[in-house]
């Protein structure tokens, strides 16, 4: 099983619509997908149609409270399923200031599930929070969203710092593996410069900085496409909602890239056991 956090301190970088359409290409290709939702704004339960109610289980409750994973998940389709969140989550970080090991509760939780998944994809908060330490922890892989503009870079060091940070202290496991641009609008100079700039600081420091070694610019872009923002107000994945657009196209092409991706993993250690 792959687990990835998609992470992003800043918010509006795509970071939820890529969660959930990336979720819904990998289910739609056949793999068994889990989505975490670790955002109190609960935008990824609310973009698959799920609204939490009083008396439901939900992230907070497997947090914060004695609910279990099978107790707070959700089945959308065959091969989606989902942990949803609602407002309550908020309150996460200040009830788990005190607790002891708190960085590791996610992680121990989901251990316990006796479910397999090819995929366990968690949407994080805009924040690097308990929430998102909790995110790190339980993965092994870090998704990156970028907004092709000079101000998505701005904070980008420190982002990596803290996954370096987690990777050394709490999870030695933990790689940033995938760099994915959104919005991005190829009649723009600027953001040609700015994909060539993150490219060529990825190729640079390639070799240099262990838990980030290996990790892809993917060559799909996540074009601006108003059926992206359009389709969360109807509870869709923006297959259900306009299987035929731009944004469909690019993240069932993104979705095929992290199967290849998978599969290239694989072939060292393949390569290592038959030696």
């Amino acid at each position: 099983m792959r687990s990835i956090a998609v992470i992003n301190q800043k918010g509006g970088v795509g970071k939820t619509t890529s969660s959930v359409n990336l979720s819904a290409a990998l289910a739609d290709a056949g793999k068994r997908v889990c989505l975490i939702d670790l955002d109190p704004q609960a935008h990824a339960s609310l973009h698959l149609g799920i609204t939490a109610m009083d008396g439901e289980m939900t992230t907070y409750e497997m947090l914060c409270g004695d609910a279990s994973v099978e107790q707070t998940r959700r089945q959308i389709n065959d091969n989606l399923f989902i942990l949803p969140a609602n407002l309550d989550l908020a309150a996460a970080e200040l009830e788990l200031a005190g607790e002891v090991g708190r960085e590791m509760i996610l992680r121990d939780k989901l251990q316990e599930d006796d479910q397999e998944y090819d995929y366990l994809i968690l949407d994080c908060p805009p924040s690097l929070g308990v929430l998102t330490i909790n995110a790190l922890v339980a993965v092994t892989e870090v998704f990156l969203p970028l907004q092709p503009h000079f101000l998505a870079l701005h904070g980008l060091s420190k982002l990596l710092k803290t996954i370096e940070l987690v990777s050394r202290r709490m999870n030695a496991h933990l790689k940033l593996t995938g760099v994915m641009l959104c919005m991005y609008d190829s009649n723009t100079r600027l953001a040609a410069e700015v994909s060539t700039d993150i490219d060529e600081f990825f190729q640079a420091s390639n070799g240099r900085r262990e838990f980030y070694r290996d990790a892809k610019f993917f060559d799909t872009r996540i074009r601006r496409n108003i059926r992206l923002a359009e389709a969360p107000s109807f509870g869709q994945s923006i297959f259900q909602y306009a299987g035929q657009s731009n944004g469909a196209h690019d993240y069932r092409a993104l979705a095929d890239e992290i199967i290849e991706q998978e599969i290239a993993m694989m072939q060292p250690r393949t390569i290592r056991a038959a030696a």
